[in-house]
């Protein structure tokens, strides 16, 4: 079995909602996870504030971020136990992202410690 990361992406930058979309989303995503780890497929996972976000570029220039003209954002990310790619990418198309158009859930293995998958 191998471990897949799920990143969230957002296509619109830093999101805007209330706090009551806020935590619609999270009880959402929250019982999404759930399913994952009932079937003991979830390792681990975490939103990524967009609060003192900081970019460091080339020549060590450092620029607060990610924002400006980025038609895209991480928002977080989970990681999950799967046997296959395809399993990771059922347990993608669960993720209460999918619901802001134009976001997506990029779906990658790991890479195991000892170099081989």
């Amino acid at each position: 079995m191998n471990e897949f990361i799920l990143i969230f992406r957002h296509q619109d930058g830093k999101a805007v909602a209330s706090p009551e979309q806020m935590q619609m989303w999270m009880k959402q995503t929250m019982d999404w996870i759930a399913t994952i780890s009932a079937k003991n497929k979830f390792v681990s996972g975490t939103g990524l504030p967009f609060d003192d976000a900081k970019v460091v570029h080339h020549n060590n220039i450092v620029t607060n971020g990610p924002f400006g003209d980025i038609k895209e954002t991480i928002g977080g990310f989970i990681i999950v136990k799967a046997d296959s790619v395809e399993e990771a990418v059922e347990f993608a198309k669960g993720s209460p992202v999918l619901q802001g158009e134009g976001n997506t859930v990029e779906v990658r293995m790991i890479a195991k410690r000892d170099g081989v998958h």
